[in-house]
Protein backbone atom coordinates (compact mmCIF):
# COMPACT_ATOMS: atom_id res chain seq x y z
CA UNK A 1 0.00 0.00 0.00
CA UNK A 2 1.19 3.29 -0.86
CA UNK A 3 2.65 5.26 2.55
CA UNK A 4 0.37 7.91 2.19
CA UNK A 5 -2.72 6.24 2.04
CA UNK A 6 -1.40 3.66 4.73
CA UNK A 7 -1.63 6.45 6.92
CA UNK A 8 -4.50 7.52 6.37
CA UNK A 9 -5.69 3.43 6.49
CA UNK A 10 -4.30 3.41 10.27
CA UNK A 11 -6.34 6.30 11.26
CA UNK A 12 -9.27 5.56 10.32
CA UNK A 13 -9.10 2.12 11.32
CA UNK A 14 -6.18 -0.11 12.74
CA UNK A 15 -5.55 2.39 14.81
CA UNK A 16 -8.97 4.42 14.94
CA UNK A 17 -8.58 7.19 18.10
CA UNK A 18 -11.68 6.46 19.54
CA UNK A 19 -12.37 2.76 19.06
CA UNK A 20 -8.81 0.99 18.92
CA UNK A 21 -6.21 3.31 20.92
CA UNK A 22 -9.09 4.77 23.14
CA UNK A 23 -7.47 8.16 23.16
CA UNK A 24 -9.32 11.86 23.66
CA UNK A 25 -12.73 10.47 25.47
CA UNK A 26 -13.08 13.63 27.40
CA UNK A 27 -14.53 15.34 24.03
CA UNK A 28 -15.72 11.61 22.96
CA UNK A 29 -17.98 11.27 26.09
CA UNK A 30 -18.90 14.61 26.23
CA UNK A 31 -19.91 16.37 23.21
CA UNK A 32 -21.49 13.42 21.52
CA UNK A 33 -25.04 14.27 22.20
CA UNK A 34 -25.59 14.57 18.76
CA UNK A 35 -24.02 13.87 15.35
CA UNK A 36 -23.80 17.22 14.47
CA UNK A 37 -21.43 18.07 17.58
CA UNK A 38 -19.63 14.81 16.84
CA UNK A 39 -18.83 16.02 13.47
CA UNK A 40 -18.04 19.44 14.40
CA UNK A 41 -15.90 18.62 17.17
CA UNK A 42 -14.31 15.74 14.70
CA UNK A 43 -13.46 18.34 12.24
CA UNK A 44 -12.14 21.04 14.20
CA UNK A 45 -9.65 18.42 15.97
CA UNK A 46 -8.73 17.62 12.53
CA UNK A 47 -7.64 21.01 11.49
CA UNK A 48 -5.48 21.33 14.35
CA UNK A 49 -3.90 17.55 13.85
CA UNK A 50 -3.56 18.33 10.19
CA UNK A 51 -1.70 21.65 10.82
CA UNK A 52 0.01 21.12 13.83
CA UNK A 53 1.70 18.06 12.52
CA UNK A 54 2.65 19.83 9.19
CA UNK A 55 4.42 22.52 11.87
CA UNK A 56 6.06 20.68 14.01
CA UNK A 57 7.53 18.31 11.26
CA UNK A 58 9.01 21.58 9.58
CA UNK A 59 10.33 22.62 13.00
CA UNK A 60 11.37 18.86 14.32
CA UNK A 61 15.38 19.85 13.49
CA UNK A 62 15.11 23.42 15.17
CA UNK A 63 13.55 22.98 18.42
CA UNK A 64 15.68 21.93 21.00
CA UNK A 65 15.11 18.60 22.87
CA UNK A 66 14.62 20.18 25.97
CA UNK A 67 12.01 22.51 25.48
CA UNK A 68 9.75 20.22 22.98
CA UNK A 69 6.81 20.01 24.81
CA UNK A 70 6.21 23.40 25.44
CA UNK A 71 7.07 24.41 21.80
CA UNK A 72 4.07 21.91 21.03
CA UNK A 73 2.20 23.15 22.96
CA UNK A 74 2.42 27.06 21.87
CA UNK A 75 2.34 25.23 18.39
CA UNK A 76 -1.29 23.58 19.21
CA UNK A 77 -2.62 26.38 21.05
CA UNK A 78 -2.15 28.66 18.12
CA UNK A 79 -3.75 26.79 15.58
CA UNK A 80 -6.79 25.51 18.23
CA UNK A 81 -7.32 29.42 18.95
CA UNK A 82 -7.36 30.38 15.06
CA UNK A 83 -9.46 27.46 14.92
CA UNK A 84 -12.09 28.57 18.01
CA UNK A 85 -12.28 31.93 16.45
CA UNK A 86 -13.61 30.58 13.49
CA UNK A 87 -16.07 28.61 14.62
CA UNK A 88 -17.17 31.67 16.39
CA UNK A 89 -17.55 34.29 13.99
CA UNK A 90 -18.97 31.57 11.34
CA UNK A 91 -20.62 28.64 13.28
CA UNK A 92 -21.90 30.26 16.76
CA UNK A 93 -24.34 27.39 17.20
CA UNK A 94 -21.62 24.58 17.26
CA UNK A 95 -19.17 26.79 19.12
CA UNK A 96 -21.75 27.34 21.60
CA UNK A 97 -22.73 23.88 21.58
CA UNK A 98 -18.85 22.90 22.11
CA UNK A 99 -18.10 25.56 24.20
CA UNK A 100 -15.28 24.73 26.54
CA UNK A 101 -14.27 21.67 24.53
CA UNK A 102 -12.96 23.27 21.59
CA UNK A 103 -10.02 25.44 23.61
CA UNK A 104 -9.69 21.96 25.58
CA UNK A 105 -8.47 20.36 22.31
CA UNK A 106 -5.23 21.87 23.15
CA UNK A 107 -4.18 19.36 26.30
CA UNK A 108 -6.05 16.38 23.56
CA UNK A 109 -3.60 13.68 23.76
CA UNK A 110 -4.74 12.60 19.88
CA UNK A 111 -2.71 15.74 19.38
CA UNK A 112 0.15 15.80 22.09
CA UNK A 113 0.87 12.04 20.98
CA UNK A 114 0.41 12.31 17.10
CA UNK A 115 3.27 15.33 17.42
CA UNK A 116 5.45 13.49 19.87
CA UNK A 117 5.79 10.13 18.56
CA UNK A 118 5.59 11.11 14.79
CA UNK A 119 5.42 14.68 13.78
CA UNK A 120 8.73 15.42 15.15
CA UNK A 121 10.29 11.91 13.85
CA UNK A 122 8.73 12.43 9.82
CA UNK A 123 8.76 14.20 6.60
CA UNK A 124 6.20 16.87 6.56
CA UNK A 125 3.56 14.73 3.60
CA UNK A 126 3.83 11.98 5.74
CA UNK A 127 2.65 14.05 9.02
CA UNK A 128 0.48 15.68 7.14
CA UNK A 129 -1.66 12.51 5.76
CA UNK A 130 -0.88 11.04 9.68
CA UNK A 131 -3.00 13.96 11.04
CA UNK A 132 -5.53 13.80 8.39
CA UNK A 133 -6.01 10.41 9.14
CA UNK A 134 -5.98 10.92 12.57
CA UNK A 135 -8.41 13.29 12.94
CA UNK A 136 -10.83 11.95 10.27
CA UNK A 137 -10.55 8.61 12.39
CA UNK A 138 -11.87 10.55 15.41
CA UNK A 139 -14.35 12.50 13.38
CA UNK A 140 -15.42 8.96 12.14
CA UNK A 141 -16.11 7.74 16.06
CA UNK A 142 -17.39 10.72 17.34
CA UNK A 143 -19.95 10.84 14.60
CA UNK A 144 -21.22 7.43 15.35
CA UNK A 145 -21.35 7.93 18.53
CA UNK A 146 -23.38 10.86 18.49
CA UNK A 147 -25.70 9.41 15.54
CA UNK A 148 -26.28 6.39 17.85
CA UNK A 149 -26.62 8.63 20.85
CA UNK A 150 -29.29 11.27 19.35
CA UNK A 151 -31.73 8.58 17.49
CA UNK A 152 -31.90 6.36 20.51
CA UNK A 153 -32.31 9.68 22.81
CA UNK A 154 -34.47 12.09 20.53
CA UNK A 155 -35.49 9.94 17.06
CA UNK A 156 -33.48 12.32 15.63
CA UNK A 157 -30.10 12.13 13.12
CA UNK A 158 -28.41 15.57 12.14
CA UNK A 159 -31.81 17.46 13.78
CA UNK A 160 -33.61 15.78 11.23
CA UNK A 161 -36.95 13.40 12.67
CA UNK A 162 -36.29 9.98 11.22
CA UNK A 163 -38.28 7.54 13.93
CA UNK A 164 -42.11 7.97 13.90
CA UNK A 165 -43.40 10.35 16.47
CA UNK A 166 -44.89 7.55 18.58
CA UNK A 167 -41.76 6.55 19.76
CA UNK A 168 -40.83 6.89 22.75
CA UNK A 169 -37.15 8.61 23.14
CA UNK A 170 -34.51 6.79 26.02
CA UNK A 171 -33.28 9.99 27.36
CA UNK A 172 -30.34 8.27 29.22
CA UNK A 173 -28.69 7.84 25.87
CA UNK A 174 -28.44 12.06 25.62
CA UNK A 175 -27.51 12.06 28.93
CA UNK A 176 -23.78 11.09 30.57
CA UNK A 177 -24.26 7.38 31.24
CA UNK A 178 -25.61 6.97 27.44
CA UNK A 179 -22.25 7.96 26.14
CA UNK A 180 -20.64 4.75 27.98
CA UNK A 181 -23.53 2.56 26.77
CA UNK A 182 -22.77 2.94 23.49
CA UNK A 183 -19.07 3.97 23.28
CA UNK A 184 -19.13 0.21 24.84
CA UNK A 185 -21.47 -1.25 22.48
CA UNK A 186 -19.53 0.48 19.44
CA UNK A 187 -16.27 -0.75 20.77
CA UNK A 188 -17.76 -4.34 21.41
CA UNK A 189 -19.13 -4.75 17.79
CA UNK A 190 -15.75 -3.29 16.50
CA UNK A 191 -14.08 -6.64 18.81
CA UNK A 192 -16.17 -8.89 17.14
CA UNK A 193 -15.75 -7.68 13.68
CA UNK A 194 -12.01 -8.14 14.48
CA UNK A 195 -12.38 -11.65 16.43
CA UNK A 196 -14.51 -13.05 12.96
CA UNK A 197 -11.57 -11.28 10.53
CA UNK A 198 -9.10 -13.28 12.64
CA UNK A 199 -11.02 -16.81 12.17
CA UNK A 200 -11.30 -16.05 8.46
CA UNK A 201 -7.36 -16.00 8.84
CA UNK A 202 -7.58 -12.56 8.18
CA UNK A 203 -6.30 -10.61 11.60
CA UNK A 204 -6.64 -7.07 11.92
CA UNK A 205 -2.87 -5.38 13.09
CA UNK A 206 -2.95 -5.65 16.75
CA UNK A 207 -1.52 -1.96 18.18
CA UNK A 208 0.55 -1.80 21.77
CA UNK A 209 -0.39 0.99 23.65
CA UNK A 210 -1.08 3.78 21.26
CA UNK A 211 2.28 4.54 20.36
CA UNK A 212 3.47 5.06 16.63
CA UNK A 213 5.59 2.78 14.36
CA UNK A 214 9.70 3.25 15.76
CA UNK A 215 8.45 5.79 18.42
CA UNK A 216 10.63 6.99 21.03
CA UNK A 217 10.12 4.96 23.76
CA UNK A 218 10.09 1.70 21.88
CA UNK A 219 13.25 2.52 20.23
CA UNK A 220 14.60 2.80 23.85
CA UNK A 221 13.03 0.09 25.42
CA UNK A 222 13.15 -2.60 22.30
CA UNK A 223 9.60 -3.31 22.50
CA UNK A 224 8.00 -5.86 19.89
CA UNK A 225 6.38 -2.82 18.16
CA UNK A 226 9.40 -0.94 17.49
CA UNK A 227 10.72 -1.26 13.78
CA UNK A 228 14.31 -0.65 15.52
CA UNK A 229 16.39 -2.90 17.77
CA UNK A 230 17.01 -1.38 21.67
CA UNK A 231 19.19 1.10 21.19
CA UNK A 232 18.93 2.48 17.34
CA UNK A 233 17.30 5.40 16.06
CA UNK A 234 15.91 5.96 12.65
Amino acid sequence: MNKYLERLYNGLLKENPTFVLMLGMCPTLAVTTSAINGVGMGLATTVVLVMSNMLISMLRKIIPDSVRMPAYIVVIASFVTIVQFLLEGFVPSLYSALGLYIPLIVVNCIIMGRAESYAAKNPVMLCIMDGLGMGLGFTVGLTAIGLVRELIGAGTAFDIQILPSAYEPVTIFILAPGAFLVLAGLVALQNKVRHRAAKRGNPMTQVSGGCADGCESCANSGCAGSRYPSGQEE
